[in-house]
């Protein structure tokens, strides 16, 4: 995005006016102009956005906006890297600096000599601007011709035939269930999803159906869209009405303003039942414009919106009581009839193509629009040259470029796209750096746009806070898919559509914000002339081919799936000075590369699941470094030249191993004056082996996410004096140095009141009084606690608590969980409470419940009593109970407590009898407990254990 280019420069440009930085003579009134003429040029850029897609000329411009931005950007962070030069001490020091000084002034003159010639290029781009100006009018007047030409092709998402109406039969009849249903009130019915997902074929579909064309005999259907003009709405709205009870439309209406239509339209509404349809609806503001037409009537009238806006269907949804159906990708078996249908005319397929169909489907995942799409491209191939079918697999991205049937679903898919603001459309093509179906964590994303400079700063939040924001819009307008979530609801990890990404690769490409080595690559690939985001796929051969031999201006390497280890200075000879961000994540890496050890402007360095041991002193001189992940690796202590990296934001320094079932936390020793640190958000483990650092961590104001680990009892009172100053903590994860060892947290009295996740392992004497009073916790994790008093009582009534996980935590024989107990309660785990006999589920307690685990509690002799009034419970495990008690759940045994269990969708139990584990799993109420393949059975464990002990 050129946009964002030239606001980098800009903002790099701010020293160069404020004395921080000493300029030869006439170098400063370059630099103004520079300056002046990319404020300028940055207001056209928004208009150009909208022309680049079918404008060659435009298209043009923003490039050699985007090159001379970019070039700007390089000379001033080298002329930078330049006077931040460390020349050292003493006489040898005193030498380096005078020659360094002779380098400078060189460097002064070469930056004139090169801001002059861009200067230069600026004075020509210029030049065509002026004539520019007259499309950006004509545009502006007329409205984007992309939008344009796609409102031309909705229709024929109405015009569909019965053959194309695949998996419709079941989402028809629910929505159709919720127009006629319902109370009498006006309700809103929102089809949620993404691009080419068939909102609009679904609605149709219902609008259509019999049954509701019977309930509603006043109907109106009106596409939206992103361009449309709100008195053509109301006219078309009227139109239909009218033309429903057979009359014509007053001739005042032509000339009548909105607010004149919106009148009319709400005094003939008044008394009648209607259906209204809003087609593709992409903004809140929208809705807000119709809405008030639309009268709340006691008729039992209902409005049905089309939207890709998740946001925008749930606020419709609480404004009128109404409901969200969120469209699905068609299943699997469907999937493949609807492309038999369109590829082979409804004729099987041949058994020589089904495999590559069946992979050619797979990258569909479900997608209507772009089954029926690719399914047009196939009909056409040659059924004899399999090679021809495998090539479209192969190239899907250069098939979406240039084939004029997939045109259509490129337009539905980048609509999305082009409706981005500036910042987040970088944000997005940013996404192409990741490999096909990878799974994208939350967290790192937003580490690394922050890293990259994407996020924008906001008054009274963290630019971490604000990326957040960031990606939940992008997933608010589906964009990105969630695949999973934590028992606390927060984002595990998303991902982004195959057609949708072959789209970012190609735009990303041409914007030159990355560049993709991966295996098999199209040898003809045409790659920008300095590449500033390097992502390498699976293999080094591309790179070892010095395809990108050129990477001094290099600023971010990515590396995924690598077996080989990567050597960066055989990779790249020239060097890389300028480099933000390196991740080399999951490489086979054992030692520091010592090419990172003059990255200046590193912000962003990962040695995450790699073999790496130690941390070389001289990482102390990335003074830069924002972000530190070395989760997985090896290391276990930090050179005190850490202390050097006062920017240093995020410290991740831990593994897990596993023992049979049980996980082992390791992180590393502690640092004194580590206070210094004032900018960390997340420390995660460090060794409470020494009191001063206790102390110290009292100064790091900004932490988010805590975790110490061999904490002893004589250290508690000063770790609580610490917490006291966190008021920014969100989760606390604390370890005592063994199990028999306590935890005395009894001191906290003013705990932080933002804190939601809460992780302590190690004896207490007594329950921590303070954990009643933080109502923002939504998940506690207590383990080794062996406590005598009954935990529940202090936990029932925490307002937010949503999972809870209780492991060697009580020596009682009996837990009663009381009725009103745990109102939002929906994940319970019991483990090795080995004195328990008996649990108790009085009715009205944990209402939410979810998920019910009890694990290794070898005295329980029942069932838990009551668990049949837990009606949301979809799944309970049983895990190496005692045989006998889970005989009383089996219905093929007998057993007498089957009905107790009959209601709970998934039932898993799990025992080791006669020197092997049995696992019987029960899928369907209406099944019966069924043996099951216990392999992979400890890796799943280890799973779920390492997400339950994470921050």
């Amino acid at each position: 995005m050129a946009e964002t280019a030239v606001k980098f420069v800009l903002d790099k440009l701010t020293p160069f006016f404020s004395n921080e930085v000493q300029m030869m003579n006439g170098v400063h009134e370059e630099v103004v102009y520079v300056r002046t003429e990319l404020e300028r040029m940055k207001v056209f850029l928004r208009s150009a956005d909208c022309l680049e897609e079918t404008d060659e000329e435009v298209k043009i411009w923003v490039k050699q906006i985007r090159d001379v931005a970019h070039d700007i950007e390089d000379v001033l962070d080298e002329f930078t890297l330049l006077l931040t030069h460390n020349h050292g001490d003493g006489f040898y020091g005193f030498l380096h600096k005078l020659s360094c000084c002779v380098k400078n002034t060189k460097a002064r003159y070469r930056i004139a000599y090169e801001i002059q010639g861009i200067n230069s290029r600026i004075k020509s781009i210029d030049e065509g601007q002026l004539r520019l100006r007259k499309k950006f009018r004509a545009a502006k007047q007329a409205g984007s011709s992309l939008a344009n030409s796609w409102n031309d092709r909705r229709g024929d998402a109405l015009l569909l035939d019965k053959t194309d109406l695949v998996a419709i039969d079941g989402p028809k009849e629910k929505v159709a269930e919720l127009l006629v249903g319902g109370g009498l009130g006006r309700q809103v019915v929102s089809l949620a999803g993404m691009g080419g997902m068939g909102k609009t074929t679904l609605a149709k579909q219902v609008y259509e159906d019999r049954q509701v064309k019977k309930h509603f005999t006043i109907r109106a259907w009106i596409t939206v869209s992103r361009s449309f003009k709100m008195e053509e709405v109301f006219k078309d709205m009227l139109k239909q009405l009218f033309q429903a009870v057979r009359k014509s439309v007053p001739k005042a209406v032509e000339a009548m303003s909105s607010d004149g239509l919106k009148k009319i339209i709400k005094e003939f509404l008044q008394q009648r039942r209607y259906l209204i349809v809003l087609d593709d609806v992409w903004h809140i503001n929208d809705w807000d414009a119709v809405k008030y037409a639309l009268p709340t009537n006691n008729c039992g009238s209902r409005v049905m919106l089309t939207t890709r806006k998740v946001d925008l269907a749930f606020t419709s949804r609480l404004e009128s009581a109404g409901w969200v159906y969120n469209l699905q990708p068609i299943p699997p078996e469907e999937s493949w009839i609807l492309f038999c249908i369109k590829t082979f005319h409804g004729k099987a397929c041949p058994p020589h193509l089904e495999g590559i169909c069946r992979c050619i489907l797979k990258k569909c995942e479900g997608l209507p629009l772009a089954i029926v799409a690719i399914g047009g491209v196939l009909a056409a191939k040659d059924r004899r040259r399999i090679d021809e079918w495998e090539m479209v697999h192969r190239s899907l991205g250069a098939e979406i470029d240039g084939n004029d049937k997939l045109q259509n679903l490129k337009k539905v898919l980048s609509l999305s796209l082009n409706d981005l603001p500036c910042h987040l459309k970088a944000c997005f093509l940013y996404l192409s750096i990741f490999p096909e179906n990878h799974l994208i964590e939350p967290m790192r994303l937003v580490r690394l746009w922050t890293a990259e400079g994407f996020v924008e700063a906001k008054e009274g939040k963290t630019v971490e806070e604000v990326a957040q924001e960031y990606l939940s819009e992008l997933l608010n307008r589906s964009l990105m898919q969630v695949v999973g979530t934590t028992s606390d609801g927060r984002v595990k990890a998303c991902r982004i559509h195959d057609f949708l990404r072959e789209i970012i690769k190609t735009k990303s490409r041409e914007h030159n914000i990355s560049a993709i080595a991966k295996e098999h690559m199209n040898q003809n690939t045409l790659w920008p002339d300095k590449v500033r985001r390097l992502s390498v796929h699976n293999t080094l051969q591309n790179v070892q081919q010095n395809r990108f031999a050129n990477a001094s201006q290099l600023r971010s390497l990515f590396m995924f799936g690598m077996d080989e280890k990567p050597r960066l200075h055989a990779l790249f000879p020239s060097g890389f000075k300028l480099l933000g961000v390196l991740d080399m994540r999951g490489t086979p890496v054992t030692k520091f590369p010592i090419e990172v050890m003059n990255l200046y402007y590193l912000k962003y360095l990962s040695l995450r699941d790699t073999k790496l041991k130690t941390i070389p002193r001289y990482i102390g001189k990335l003074q830069n470094l924002e972000t530190l992940d070395l989760k997985h690796a090896y290391v276990t202590e930090l050179p005190s030249e850490i202390l050097n990296l006062k920017k240093l934001r995020h410290l991740m320094v831990y593994r897990y191993e596993y023992e049979t079932f049980t996980a082992f936390k390791y992180g590393f020793k502690s640092i004194e004056k580590i206070g210094v640190l004032q900018s960390l958000q997340k420390l995660s483990f460090i060794e409470a082996n020494h009191v001063g650092t206790l102390q110290e961590l009292g100064k790091l104001t900004q932490l988010k996410r805590l975790g110490i680990i061999k904490l002893r009892k004589q250290d508690g009172k000063m770790l609580c004096s610490s917490i006291e100053h966190l008021t920014n903590l969100r989760a606390l994860s604390i370890t005592s140095t063994e199990e028999s060892e306590i935890i005395d947290l009894q001191h906290l009295h003013h705990p932080p009141q933002l804190l939601q996740r809460i992780y302590l392992v190690g004896r207490l004497e007594s329950f921590p009084h303070w954990i009643t009073n933080v109502h923002s916790l939504v998940k506690v994790y207590l383990r080794w606690s062996r406590l005598k008093e009954n935990p529940l009582v202090f936990l029932q009534d925490l307002p937010n608590l949503v999972h809870l996980e209780l492991l060697q935590v009580y020596d009682g024989d009996m837990l009663c969980f009381m009725a009103g107990g745990f109102k939002k309660l929906k994940q319970l785990g019991l483990e090795k409470c080995e004195g328990l006999r008996f649990v108790e589920i009085q009715k009205g307690a944990m209402p939410c419940i979810e998920k019910l685990r009890i694990q290794w509690c070898k005295s329980l002799q029942k069932v838990p009593l009551g668990i049949e009034h837990l009606s949301q419970l979809k799944m309970v495990e049983f895990f190496d109970l005692p045989h006998k008690l889970l005989k009383t759940i089996r219905r093929d045994e007998g057993g007498e407590d089957y009905w107790r269990v009959a209601h709970i969708p998934k039932v898993n139990s799990t025992y080791w009898i006669d020197g092997r584990w049995e696992v019987y799993v029960r899928f369907h109420q209406d099944e019966q407990l069924k043996p099951i393949n216990v392999e992979g059975l400890v890796m799943s464990y280890k799973i779920t254990r390492e997400i339950s002990l994470g921050l």
